[in-house]
């Protein structure tokens, strides 16, 4: 067997191309959880019952369910009633109704937060409701719901792995692939290990600062 840092110099571009996929994925099933999260949130602190109990079942259902019962249904079964996605599509569609989920209780449990003090003054010099959220309770919630929602983003970044079932072939992917031909899982799934430390630690980093940041602001 050749030496390791010539293995890691052969295997390394191979996965840095999985790299690429796991970070694509991550960020476009996070822009359409954080959208879905924030229209859950909304609509389940709303006072309207129309509003309010099909966000609550809509949630309760999808975190009922394992993430890749969803994406086996999303890429097996969808294109029997005639929407056929690719494996990406699916991934990104798959990863992003589950963490809206999680990230709509994470907003939701910010805007109740807020002091209802707050909410009665704005509603005392008659601000709309649009306007009222808009100005004075989110922001706030957003500050206290940070931290969980840094969590949710580290989660949802080690949760596109999953994606690799479909055969999206992001950085988990690319390992089994590498691993399966080379026979030296050690040193693949090591490189894999320590690429995803690549990712999560500096974000982990980034948010902390960022907390600190809003939280002197505020």
């Amino acid at each position: 067997m050749s030496p390791l840092s010539e293995r890691i110099q052969e295997y390394l571009p191979l996965l840095l191309t999985g790299l690429w996929r796991t970070v694509a994925v991550s960020l476009l099933a996070l822009f359409l959880a954080t959208a879905l999260g924030l229209l859950w949130a909304m609509m389940r602190t709303s006072r309207n019952i129309w509003l309010e109990r099909p966000a609550r079942y809509i949630v309760e259902f999808l975190r009922g369910i394992p993430i890749l019962v969803v994406l086996f249904y999303i890429y097996f079964v969808m294109p029997d009633m005639g929407i056929d996605l690719t494996a990406f599509q699916a991934g990104i569609i798959g990863l992003g109704l589950i963490y809206s989920c999680y990230i709509g209780e994470t907003f939701r449990g910010g805007i109740e937060a807020v002091d209802r003090g707050q909410v009665e003054a704005a509603k005392s010099i008659g601000m709309r409701h649009g306007k009222m959220m808009r100005r004075i309770i989110l922001p706030q919630a957003v500050r206290i719901s940070l931290p969980p929602y840094g969590n949710n983003m580290v989660m949802l970044l080690k949760d596109s792995s999953q994606v690799s079932v479909i055969s999206v072939a992001e950085l988990t992917m690319q390992g089994k692939m590498l691993a399966s031909s080379t026979f030296d899982n050690m040193t693949v799934f090591t490189m894999v290990a320590a690429l995803y430390l690549c990712l999560t630690i500096p974000l982990n980093i980034v948010m902390r600062r960022v907390e600190l940041k809003m939280g002197k602001s505020r």
